[in-house]
């Protein structure tokens, strides 16, 4: 716990607040001061000196204050005093938020509150080894739905309402198919090249020490975890069991292929903000987001490959019933529109030809657990492969 304060104080208090502060009241006084010297012939010059360089000493000493505190703070973390954000569901929400907001950045400078990707179980990293597999899936079959969370989330999110729909995804899937799920949670501030590597590393890994061999692989991701999945699939890996030739589904769930209209939005914003001096400080607050959530303008790369053997499970929401509604065309399920979540703009190619696609009347996080999303789910991993069929 005293770690995340330590956090919030370094760089959310320091860097944003303090920072933003200290740039708009910089601005500011240029302004007032360059106008001021204007209609006196210059006169303001000694005073705006003097103002500056108790500016540069207020603010200069506020910050070293603030990085001293998180200092401390980080100190008393390390030594294990008070509870540690891990403990509690909470603190879990709390850490993969942040690691969405800004992961990148804890990766470089506090790679000790940065979340490394891994298998999860019981709120608790699962080491990729034989043992420490055994243990956690003491009921493991040889056919792995993998699920990955979208930004700022983690495992808990495929939780949600559970009580409501008889389980999770998984939960209903290990209870009624040959299927055992496996949750993972990533830092999803990081690059969506650089997961999908690390992703591709831990699949290798898991195939290679899992309890019983495996069989088959299905990928479900959400949102950007349908992206790190699919980055994942077009990493080449020399390995003796290579991952990708077990893996008969990819569904991706709200994933938007063609890109995010919020990334969008932010970076206009940024934009417009950076047109004005006194408020271009303001826009560093929109600017000192991930790398992840800059990943999201665009989707991937065309030339990302998507697994020739494998069938593509497309699943979008939409506020309406219909995708076509005025209001699904504009908001579709609050963050990702109908056509990117089905890789098909209006005038162009479709990304999935042949994939299978299913529209659902909810919003983003519906997608999480929704009936028919599971009804078509389970058909989907049960049904037996086509020899010949390709989904992409």
């Amino acid at each position: 716990m005293l770690g995340a304060l330590a956090l919030a104080t370094d760089v959310v208090a320091d860097e944003l607040v303090l920072g933003t502060a200290r740039e708009a009241h910089q601005a500011l006084g240029r302004r007032v001061f360059a106008a001021v010297n204007v209609a006196t012939g210059n006169a303001a010059r000694a005073p705006q000196r003097l103002h500056d360089g108790i500016a540069r000493t207020v603010y200069g000493g506020v910050g070293a204050g603030l990085r001293a505190t998180a200092k401390t703070l980080r100190h008393a973390d390390r030594r294990g005093v008070g509870p540690l954000l891990e403990d509690s569901p909470r603190g879990r929400f709390v850490v993969s938020a942040v690691n969405g907001l800004i992961g990148d950045k804890l990766a470089e400078r506090h790679p000790e509150a940065a979340i490394e990707l891994a298998v999860r179980k019981d709120g608790r990293d699962v080491p990729p080894r034989r043992d420490a597999l055994a243990e956690a899936f003491p009921a493991a079959t040889g056919d792995l739905v993998v699920f990955l969370h979208g930004l700022s989330e983690s495992e808990h999110y495929w939780d949600r309402r559970r009580h409501e729909t008889g389980g999770s995804y998984g939960e209903r899937l290990a209870a009624e198919t040959s299927w055992t799920p496996v949750y993972l949670r990533a830092n999803t501030g990081l690059p969506i090249a650089e997961n999908g590597v690390a992703l591709a590393g831990l699949l290798d890994r898991l195939v290679e020490e899992w309890p019983v061999p495996v069989q088959r692989i299905a990928l479900v991701g959400h949102s950007m975890g349908g992206l790190i999945m699919r980055a994942a699939c077009a990493v080449q890996l020399q390995s003796r069991t290579p991952w990708h030739d077990l893996v008969s589904d990819v569904v991706t769930l709200g994933t938007p292929h063609l890109g995010a209209p919020i990334e969008r939005g932010i970076h206009l914003g940024t934009s417009l903000l950076g047109r004005l001096p006194e408020a271009a400080p303001f826009g560093r607050i929109l600017e000192y987001r991930s790398v992840g959530i800059l990943d999201l303008r665009a989707g991937l790369a065309a030339d990302v490959q998507s697994l020739p053997h494998a069938r593509y499970r497309l699943v979008a929401a939409t506020l309406a019933t219909s995708h076509r509604h005025p209001v699904s065309e504009v908001l579709g399920d609050l963050l990702v529109r109908y056509p990117s979540a089905v890789g098909h703009a209006r005038r162009g190619r479709p990304m999935f030809p042949g994939a299978d696609v299913l529209h659902v009347r909810g919003d983003h996080f519906d997608l999480l657990n929704h009936h028919e999303v599971y009804a078509a789910l389970r058909r989907w991993l049960v049904e037996p492969v086509r020899s010949g069929r390709r989904g992409a």
